[in-house]
């Protein structure tokens, strides 16, 4: 329409003419000229047909090769001598899906699990890890990490000598005090340790190799400093060394002042995140780093990589992109707490999710053998607590509801799991091998055309998501595949055909199906099983 605006011609006409010289091979059946121009282009089902065929015996279901790039993920990033909370929830799922999506495409990804293994409270953890170690206690006070952290702060704040011991040993952990650093190194061990059992039951794909906490950055900072000061970008200003930056303004209009260096020689996190940019390009070669953390975090990470971009340190080539999130709310609306009003312990959560698929399933199927329920309960209940965040756009605020998330209608984890069981099953029922399916994908009803043209839309999905960070989209497709498939499930005999084509062909549909939903769900994180 817009293009016959500027060339003063009805869009009817225009349409005629472009129509004319449309060459789509025999991707189309037929093209039409619809109302003031549009132009509706129908695919040709036996292209279609032929696709889907293709598709299905292709290697990765026929996704083109990508030119390769390094993508460097920043997510998850919990603290040393704390359990893992609900607040570490979203950046750990979302981020792993993005990884696994961005690996399945053939890019070369890092994982990079920005640790807080650095600062002022490691004197008071070391102080008091030294405490429980004299006592012969260490083993018992860190099995628990959270009671620990509390016991540590409270010797701290009333305990005069303990607390001058533990400002004494951050100085003497900065200058890498052989006895320190052991110390250090046994709280981050035993700290990653405990969240690797988290990550394992979460399904995600983090381990120990991908640590690369604050700590790794520690001893960049001091050049990175002088650096800034030589190039005129770091100014000294009441004692710290500061970053004016124009692009920021104070409520006075000013230029904002960004620490790098306080007053004490102490450094900022904004420090730690410019040495951060600068070592993912220059040591890690990245083409492209995403980082997945929350939203409130935004404009720290733009000043960071504004100065990060002034200094030279990573070329505009090298794309730095926060994909932020919103929170985890309770059904009250305010953030996702315990009923005392606490943290919510992510281990806590899993247990729970875990105990409720049980109940659920048992309802459902009280004869499933012990150790298989078990199995698909945590496939089922871990599932659902991952769907629940993933399949919401990251960007806004989601709420977290028990009820909705185990429910079996809807666009939840148990009802993906469940069709894909159902794909499986119509296999299973017939005992047919997928080799024996040797005649040709055809596509004569409605209903399987519209099936056929879905599945043949992944790759497209996949790229969407890789690009732009958003796991909601696969969800939404999937979602969206299930519905169709259900539909061709109802409507169109695969096992009884009349005709021996039809039922091979269908077969083919079904199992391009659960290939599908199987691969979709495995980019977002979430286990299949073979039986509900």
């Amino acid at each position: 329409m817009s293009v016959a605006k500027k060339l003063g011609m009805p869009p009817r006409q225009l349409a005629e003419k472009v129509v004319q010289l449309l060459d789509l091979g025999d991707i189309a059946g037929k093209v039409e000229i619809a109302g003031p121009g549009f132009i509706n282009i129908f695919l040709n089902s036996d292209w279609v047909a032929r696709q889907a065929d293709r598709v299905l015996n292709a290697p990765k279901l026929g996704i083109a090769p990508v030119e390769p790039q390094t993508i460097v993920i920043d997510y998850s990033a919990p603290n040393v001598a704390k359990e893992m909370h609900v607040g570490h929830l979203r950046s750990t799922i979302i981020g792993d899906a993005a990884a696994r999506t961005q690996e399945f495409l053939g890019h070369k990804v890092i994982r990079a699990n920005h640790v807080g293994d650095w600062g002022t409270q490691f004197g008071m953890l070391i102080a008091y890890l030294e405490k429980m170690q004299n006592e012969n206690a260490s083993d018992m006070g860190l099995s628990d990490l959270e009671q620990f952290y509390r016991e540590a702060k409270k010797h701290y704040d009333e305990d005069a000598a303990f607390a001058e011991r533990a400002r004494a040993y951050v100085v003497k952990l900065q200058g890498g005090d052989q006895y320190c650093l052991k110390m250090w190194r046994k709280l981050v061990d035993i700290t990653m340790a405990q969240n690797q059992l988290t990550y394992n039951r979460l399904n995600v794909t983090l381990t120990e190799d991908d640590v690369m906490g604050e700590s790794l950055y520690n001893a960049m900072l001091p050049g990175i400093v002088a650096d800034l000061k030589a190039k005129g970008l770091a100014v000294e200003s009441e004692g710290a060394t500061v970053v004016f930056l124009d692009e920021y303004q104070n409520k006075d209009g000013d230029p904002m002042g960004v620490i790098i260096q306080k007053k004490d020689g102490g450094y900022l996190y904004t420090t730690t995140d410019i040495a951060c940019a600068k070592y993912r390009y220059e040591t890690l070669g990245a083409n492209r780093v995403l980082y997945y953390i929350d939203s409130r975090q935004h404009q720290h990470l733009m000043q960071a990589w504004t100065i990060v971009r002034k200094a030279g340190y990573v070329p505009e080539s090298v794309s730095l992109e926060h994909h932020m999130f919103g929170m985890m709310l309770g059904k009250d609306g305010k953030p996702f707490k315990t009923r005392a009003g606490g943290t919510v312990k992510l281990s806590d959560l899993l247990d729970e999710a875990i105990e409720r698929a049980e109940q659920l399933i048992a309802g459902k199927n009280p004869d499933m053998p012990e150790d298989e329920m078990k199995t698909v309960a945590r496939v089922v209940g871990i599932g659902a607590v991952k769907y629940a965040d993933l399949s919401k756009s990251r960007t806004t605020d989601y709420v977290f509801d028990w009820d909705n998330m185990l429910a079996f209608e809807g666009n939840t984890a148990p009802y993906m799991q469940y069709a894909y069981t159902r794909v499986a099953s119509v296999f299973k029922r017939a005992g047919i091998d997928e080799s024996s399916l040797t005649l040709p994908l055809t596509l004569t009803e409605e209903r399987e055309i519209a099936l056929a043209t879905r599945l043949l839309q992944f790759e497209e999905v996949l790229t969407t998501v890789a690009r732009e960070g958003t796991p909601h989209v696969m969800c939404s497709y999937l979602y969206d595949l299930a519905g169709l498939f259900s539909g061709f499930y109802e409507h169109c005999q695969i096992l009884n055909a009349d005709s021996e084509e039809a039922r091979q062909s269908r077969l083919k549909l079904a199992l391009l199906t659960s290939k599908t939903l199987k691969t979709g769900l495995d980019t977002l994180g979430i286990e299949t099983v073979e039986r509900m």
